[in-house]
């Protein structure tokens, strides 16, 4: 049997091709050196978590990221008796979390709980980020995927999304939607270029801070995931126009989706994801792999996802890699139809 036998890929991998060159006293000693390196990178994944783990979110508290990490915590907390710290980002279009958790220490005890927004659809809004999504992190898993619901003012004289497109093409710019995230502006700008309607898009840190304004009257609609908009539709605190789904929930059977109410072809969903920063060894990578799929489908987070009508996913790291890659040319091409200049 070979020594490295039971080294991650990454360690047998490098082990492989210091063996492979001439043998000197000093490749003799670099070669110990690097083979206790990867045997303790093992060890470390075999006994990970051996303390908290941090989930950082770049978005705001009661935000759907927010919802899913705390109840993903609670059941890592569960399996792994190890407390899981929830760390709210939010700002700056989630540059801010997105940065934090690139620049967090490469032992897999810093997470990213993150979405498309930073991931897939921010290299396409703006000219210049503040961080790679590609390079800055190593993918974990994938973690659900959910759709938004288009909500307006309860004072709006609108009842159905027909209403609301001759309602906003009689009064041209006097329309305003909110948007906290990636996925709620481009909702918002796809819905604006296939109905021709001129609205005003009005940015905010985070969904939950937009629904606040929507509800006092300083915006009239906006586009939210359900986790953050559907109990202000059952509060009676705003109305639900239609779902951006394909097919309408379960969780609110009774809302039309924007397609069938008229938008013909109208369709925006968007994903959760796990991610550690880019050098955390692969072992760990994988152990996290592990805890969080197992989490992610116990009944700590499958009631969440219930509640919110969120569907619940599972990937490989690489898996989850190529899917991302994939996210962003569709996102690329979601924001050049609908006629977004990056800023």
């Amino acid at each position: 049997m070979y020594p490295h036998a039971s080294l991650p890929p990454e360690g047998a991998g490098r082990l492989e091709a210091a063996l492979r060159r001439p043998m000197t006293s000093n490749r003799r000693f670099a070669l110990a050196a690097l083979a206790a390196a990867c045997f303790a990178t093992t060890a470390q994944a075999q006994t990970f978590p051996e303390k908290p783990i941090t989930f950082i979110v770049p978005f705001a508290a009661g935000s759907a990221t927010d919802q899913l990490a705390r109840a993903l915590g609670q059941a890592v907390t569960q399996e792994t008796r190890q407390q899981v710290v929830i760390d709210n980002k939010p700002g700056a279009s989630a540059f801010i979390g997105a940065q934090a958790a690139a620049k967090a220490p490469k032992d897999g005890y810093t997470v990213f709980i993150t979405t498309n927004t930073t991931q897939a659809a921010n290299e396409h809004l703006f000219k210049k980020l503040p961080y790679d999504p590609v390079k800055d992190f190593e993918p974990v898993t994938l973690l659900s995927k959910g759709g938004q619901v288009l909500v307006v003012n309860n004072n709006l004289p609108v009842n159905s999304v027909q209403d609301l497109i001759k309602y906003a093409k009689a009064n041209p710019g006097k329309l305003s939607f909110g948007s906290g995230s990636s996925s709620s502006r481009i909702a918002g700008e796809q819905f604006k270029q296939m109905t021709g309607a001129f609205i005003v898009n009005i940015p905010y840190r985070s969904n939950p801070p937009a629904v606040t304004d929507l509800i006092g009257g300083q915006i009239q609609l906006m586009f939210t995931d359900m986790a953050t908009g559907m109990p202000q539709v059952k509060g009676g605190k705003v109305k639900a126009l239609g779902v951006s789904t394909a097919k309408r929930v379960s969780l609110a059977p009774e809302i039309p989706t924007i397609a069938e109410a008229g938008v013909k072809g109208y369709e925006n969903t968007f994903w959760f994801g796990a991610y550690v920063p880019a050098g955390t060894p692969v072992a760990v990578v994988n152990r996290l792999n592990e805890i969080l799929t197992k989490a992610n489908k116990g009944a700590t987070v499958s009631g969440f996802y219930s509640s919110v009508g969120f569907e619940a996913l599972a990937s490989t790291p690489d898996e989850l890699r190529k899917f991302q890659a994939a996210e962003s040319l569709k996102w690329g091409k979601i924001v050049t139809s609908a006629g977004i200049e990056k800023e």
